[in-house]
Protein backbone atom coordinates (compact mmCIF):
# COMPACT_ATOMS: atom_id res chain seq x y z
CA UNK A 1 0.00 0.00 0.00
CA UNK A 2 1.13 3.54 -0.78
CA UNK A 3 0.18 6.48 1.41
CA UNK A 4 0.81 10.18 0.90
CA UNK A 5 -0.07 13.58 2.31
CA UNK A 6 -1.83 15.57 -0.42
CA UNK A 7 -2.21 19.35 -0.40
CA UNK A 8 -5.82 20.49 -0.74
CA UNK A 9 -7.66 23.82 -0.78
CA UNK A 10 -8.38 23.31 2.93
CA UNK A 11 -4.84 22.28 3.93
CA UNK A 12 -3.62 18.71 3.65
CA UNK A 13 -5.14 15.24 3.72
CA UNK A 14 -3.81 11.74 4.21
CA UNK A 15 -4.36 9.77 1.03
CA UNK A 16 -4.13 6.22 -0.28
CA UNK A 17 -2.88 5.65 -3.81
CA UNK A 18 -5.29 3.37 -5.65
CA UNK A 19 -4.41 2.90 -9.30
CA UNK A 20 -4.27 6.29 -11.02
CA UNK A 21 -5.80 8.34 -8.21
CA UNK A 22 -5.38 9.26 -4.56
CA UNK A 23 -8.31 8.52 -2.28
CA UNK A 24 -8.36 11.26 0.36
CA UNK A 25 -8.87 9.92 3.87
CA UNK A 26 -10.39 11.63 6.90
CA UNK A 27 -7.07 12.59 8.50
CA UNK A 28 -4.90 15.69 8.08
CA UNK A 29 -1.80 13.75 7.09
CA UNK A 30 -0.14 10.35 7.17
CA UNK A 31 1.24 11.00 10.66
CA UNK A 32 -2.19 11.59 12.15
CA UNK A 33 -3.55 8.54 10.29
CA UNK A 34 -0.86 6.34 11.83
CA UNK A 35 -1.40 7.85 15.29
CA UNK A 36 -5.12 7.05 15.11
CA UNK A 37 -4.50 3.33 14.67
CA UNK A 38 -7.05 3.25 11.83
CA UNK A 39 -6.12 0.73 9.12
CA UNK A 40 -5.48 2.74 5.97
CA UNK A 41 -7.11 0.09 3.81
CA UNK A 42 -10.43 0.60 5.60
CA UNK A 43 -10.32 4.34 6.27
CA UNK A 44 -13.24 6.49 5.13
CA UNK A 45 -12.72 8.09 1.71
CA UNK A 46 -13.71 11.76 1.66
CA UNK A 47 -12.51 12.74 -1.81
CA UNK A 48 -10.54 11.72 -4.88
CA UNK A 49 -7.62 13.41 -6.65
CA UNK A 50 -6.09 12.10 -9.90
CA UNK A 51 -2.48 11.18 -9.19
CA UNK A 52 -1.15 13.43 -11.98
CA UNK A 53 -2.90 16.42 -10.38
CA UNK A 54 -1.90 15.73 -6.78
CA UNK A 55 0.51 18.14 -5.08
CA UNK A 56 2.29 16.26 -2.33
CA UNK A 57 3.41 17.61 1.03
CA UNK A 58 6.10 15.90 3.11
CA UNK A 59 4.67 12.44 3.66
CA UNK A 60 4.72 13.11 7.43
CA UNK A 61 4.69 16.92 7.69
CA UNK A 62 5.04 17.23 11.48
CA UNK A 63 6.68 14.12 12.91
CA UNK A 64 7.08 14.10 16.65
CA UNK A 65 10.69 13.02 16.15
CA UNK A 66 13.11 13.09 13.23
CA UNK A 67 15.96 10.77 14.14
CA UNK A 68 18.86 10.56 11.70
CA UNK A 69 21.92 8.38 11.36
CA UNK A 70 25.31 9.44 10.18
CA UNK A 71 28.01 7.05 9.01
CA UNK A 72 25.75 4.08 8.26
CA UNK A 73 26.83 3.00 4.76
CA UNK A 74 30.13 1.18 4.71
CA UNK A 75 31.29 2.91 1.51
CA UNK A 76 30.44 6.37 2.89
CA UNK A 77 32.27 5.65 6.15
CA UNK A 78 35.37 4.63 4.22
CA UNK A 79 35.28 7.73 1.98
CA UNK A 80 35.04 9.83 5.16
CA UNK A 81 38.29 8.25 6.40
CA UNK A 82 36.69 6.72 9.49
CA UNK A 83 36.52 3.29 11.08
CA UNK A 84 33.23 1.39 11.21
CA UNK A 85 31.39 2.60 14.34
CA UNK A 86 30.38 0.23 17.11
CA UNK A 87 27.13 2.12 17.79
CA UNK A 88 24.73 4.14 15.60
CA UNK A 89 25.69 7.80 15.20
CA UNK A 90 22.45 9.63 15.99
CA UNK A 91 21.42 13.23 15.44
CA UNK A 92 18.11 15.04 14.97
CA UNK A 93 16.34 17.43 12.65
CA UNK A 94 13.31 19.66 13.23
CA UNK A 95 10.11 19.58 11.18
CA UNK A 96 10.69 23.12 9.82
CA UNK A 97 13.41 21.59 7.64
CA UNK A 98 10.93 19.36 5.80
CA UNK A 99 9.59 20.08 2.31
CA UNK A 100 7.54 18.07 -0.16
CA UNK A 101 8.91 15.79 -2.88
CA UNK A 102 8.61 18.47 -5.59
CA UNK A 103 9.10 21.63 -3.51
CA UNK A 104 12.13 23.87 -3.97
CA UNK A 105 15.14 23.31 -1.73
CA UNK A 106 15.73 26.73 -0.16
CA UNK A 107 19.45 27.44 -0.24
CA UNK A 108 20.89 29.84 2.33
CA UNK A 109 22.30 33.07 0.95
CA UNK A 110 25.92 33.19 -0.14
CA UNK A 111 26.69 35.28 2.96
CA UNK A 112 25.59 32.34 5.11
CA UNK A 113 27.01 29.38 3.17
CA UNK A 114 27.89 28.10 -0.30
CA UNK A 115 28.52 24.53 0.86
CA UNK A 116 25.12 22.86 0.56
CA UNK A 117 25.37 19.13 -0.12
CA UNK A 118 23.04 16.23 -0.95
CA UNK A 119 22.45 12.98 0.98
CA UNK A 120 19.96 10.41 -0.38
CA UNK A 121 18.48 8.27 2.40
CA UNK A 122 16.00 5.49 3.09
CA UNK A 123 13.57 6.54 5.83
CA UNK A 124 11.73 4.27 8.26
CA UNK A 125 8.30 5.49 9.39
CA UNK A 126 7.21 4.25 12.81
CA UNK A 127 3.68 2.85 13.00
CA UNK A 128 3.39 1.65 16.60
CA UNK A 129 4.41 2.95 20.00
CA UNK A 130 7.48 1.04 21.10
CA UNK A 131 10.02 1.20 23.94
CA UNK A 132 12.88 -1.19 24.73
CA UNK A 133 12.05 -3.15 21.59
CA UNK A 134 13.57 -6.50 20.74
CA UNK A 135 14.09 -7.38 17.08
CA UNK A 136 10.59 -8.80 16.63
CA UNK A 137 8.93 -5.77 18.24
CA UNK A 138 11.11 -3.41 16.22
CA UNK A 139 10.09 -5.04 12.94
CA UNK A 140 6.41 -4.94 13.93
CA UNK A 141 6.71 -1.22 14.75
CA UNK A 142 7.65 -0.29 11.16
CA UNK A 143 4.69 1.17 9.25
CA UNK A 144 6.72 1.47 6.07
CA UNK A 145 9.41 3.35 4.23
CA UNK A 146 9.90 6.58 2.35
CA UNK A 147 12.76 8.75 1.00
CA UNK A 148 14.62 11.74 2.40
CA UNK A 149 17.37 13.92 1.00
CA UNK A 150 19.23 15.03 4.11
CA UNK A 151 20.48 18.25 2.52
CA UNK A 152 23.39 19.45 4.64
CA UNK A 153 25.15 22.80 5.03
CA UNK A 154 28.66 21.40 5.39
CA UNK A 155 30.58 24.34 6.83
CA UNK A 156 27.90 24.85 9.50
CA UNK A 157 27.92 21.10 10.23
CA UNK A 158 31.64 21.33 10.93
CA UNK A 159 31.56 24.43 13.12
CA UNK A 160 31.44 22.18 16.18
CA UNK A 161 31.59 18.47 16.98
CA UNK A 162 27.75 18.42 17.05
CA UNK A 163 26.17 18.23 13.59
CA UNK A 164 22.65 19.56 14.16
CA UNK A 165 23.26 23.16 13.07
CA UNK A 166 24.23 22.08 9.55
CA UNK A 167 21.48 19.48 9.28
CA UNK A 168 18.25 21.34 9.96
CA UNK A 169 18.26 24.55 7.91
CA UNK A 170 14.65 25.49 7.26
CA UNK A 171 13.07 24.43 3.96
CA UNK A 172 15.91 22.16 2.84
CA UNK A 173 14.87 18.53 3.39
CA UNK A 174 12.60 16.74 0.88
CA UNK A 175 10.58 13.85 2.32
CA UNK A 176 8.37 11.58 0.20
CA UNK A 177 6.85 11.04 -2.24
CA UNK A 178 4.92 8.21 -0.56
CA UNK A 179 5.09 5.83 2.36
CA UNK A 180 5.24 2.25 1.08
CA UNK A 181 4.01 -0.13 3.74
CA UNK A 182 6.28 -2.87 4.99
CA UNK A 183 3.91 -5.62 3.84
CA UNK A 184 4.72 -4.49 0.28
CA UNK A 185 8.41 -3.60 0.69
CA UNK A 186 9.47 -6.17 3.27
CA UNK A 187 12.55 -5.18 5.28
CA UNK A 188 13.70 -2.76 2.55
CA UNK A 189 17.01 -4.57 2.12
CA UNK A 190 18.81 -4.65 -1.23
CA UNK A 191 16.96 -1.68 -2.74
CA UNK A 192 18.72 0.51 -5.32
CA UNK A 193 19.18 4.09 -4.08
CA UNK A 194 20.42 7.04 -6.12
CA UNK A 195 20.84 10.80 -6.20
CA UNK A 196 21.20 12.75 -9.44
CA UNK A 197 22.08 16.43 -9.73
CA UNK A 198 21.17 17.99 -13.08
CA UNK A 199 20.88 14.47 -14.48
CA UNK A 200 24.35 13.35 -13.37
CA UNK A 201 24.49 10.36 -11.03
CA UNK A 202 26.18 11.45 -7.81
CA UNK A 203 25.18 8.61 -5.48
CA UNK A 204 24.32 5.04 -6.34
CA UNK A 205 24.19 2.18 -3.84
CA UNK A 206 21.94 -0.46 -2.38
CA UNK A 207 20.46 -0.60 1.09
CA UNK A 208 22.29 -3.91 1.59
CA UNK A 209 25.34 -1.71 2.39
CA UNK A 210 23.67 -0.39 5.56
CA UNK A 211 25.77 -1.10 8.64
CA UNK A 212 22.82 -0.77 11.05
CA UNK A 213 19.49 -2.03 9.66
CA UNK A 214 16.08 -0.45 10.37
CA UNK A 215 15.45 -3.09 13.02
CA UNK A 216 18.84 -2.44 14.62
CA UNK A 217 18.12 1.30 14.73
CA UNK A 218 14.66 0.98 16.26
CA UNK A 219 15.98 -1.46 18.85
CA UNK A 220 18.77 0.99 19.77
CA UNK A 221 16.72 4.22 19.66
CA UNK A 222 13.80 2.76 21.60
CA UNK A 223 16.19 2.03 24.46
CA UNK A 224 16.75 5.78 24.73
CA UNK A 225 13.16 7.01 24.34
CA UNK A 226 9.67 5.97 23.30
CA UNK A 227 9.07 5.89 19.56
CA UNK A 228 5.56 6.79 18.46
CA UNK A 229 3.48 6.51 15.28
CA UNK A 230 4.58 9.06 12.70
CA UNK A 231 8.15 9.36 14.00
CA UNK A 232 10.66 9.08 11.18
CA UNK A 233 14.16 7.62 11.13
CA UNK A 234 16.56 8.47 8.32
CA UNK A 235 19.02 5.60 7.97
CA UNK A 236 22.06 7.43 6.57
CA UNK A 237 23.55 8.10 3.16
CA UNK A 238 25.98 6.19 0.91
CA UNK A 239 29.15 7.47 -0.75
CA UNK A 240 29.14 10.11 -3.46
CA UNK A 241 28.35 13.25 -1.49
CA UNK A 242 29.70 16.54 -2.82
CA UNK A 243 32.18 17.42 -0.08
CA UNK A 244 34.05 14.12 -0.60
CA UNK A 245 34.64 14.77 -4.30
CA UNK A 246 37.79 16.24 -5.77
CA UNK A 247 37.17 19.01 -6.54
CA UNK A 248 34.28 19.43 -4.14
CA UNK A 249 30.81 20.05 -5.63
CA UNK A 250 27.97 21.88 -3.89
CA UNK A 251 24.41 22.81 -4.82
CA UNK A 252 23.62 26.10 -6.57
CA UNK A 253 20.38 27.90 -7.40
CA UNK A 254 18.75 26.29 -10.43
CA UNK A 255 20.21 22.83 -9.79
CA UNK A 256 17.72 19.95 -9.92
CA UNK A 257 18.13 17.14 -7.39
CA UNK A 258 16.46 13.78 -8.04
CA UNK A 259 16.43 11.30 -5.17
CA UNK A 260 15.16 7.79 -5.88
CA UNK A 261 14.79 4.44 -4.16
CA UNK A 262 13.65 1.30 -5.93
CA UNK A 263 10.11 0.32 -4.99
CA UNK A 264 9.29 3.70 -3.44
CA UNK A 265 9.67 6.36 -6.14
CA UNK A 266 11.52 9.55 -7.00
CA UNK A 267 11.59 13.06 -5.59
CA UNK A 268 12.53 15.94 -7.90
CA UNK A 269 13.48 19.23 -6.25
CA UNK A 270 14.90 22.41 -7.73
CA UNK A 271 17.29 24.52 -5.66
CA UNK A 272 16.24 28.12 -5.18
CA UNK A 273 18.10 31.07 -3.66
CA UNK A 274 16.73 32.45 -0.42
CA UNK A 275 15.38 35.97 -0.77
CA UNK A 276 16.86 38.76 1.30
CA UNK A 277 20.14 39.10 3.12
CA UNK A 278 19.81 36.42 5.81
Amino acid sequence: MRLATVRTAEGTSAARLDGDHFNLLGFDDVGSLLASGTPAAGAEVIGVVPSEEAILAPVVPRPGKIICLGLNYRAHILESGRELPQYPTLFAKFSEALIGPTDDIELPTAQVSEQVDWEAELVVVVGQTVRHADAHEAQAAIAGYTIMNDVTVRDWQRRTLEWLQGKTFEGTTPLGPVLVTSDELGDASGLQLSCRVNGEVMQEATTSDLLFTPVDIITYASTILTLRPGDIIATGTPGGVGFARSPQVFLRAGDVVETAIEGIGTMRNMCSAREGGK
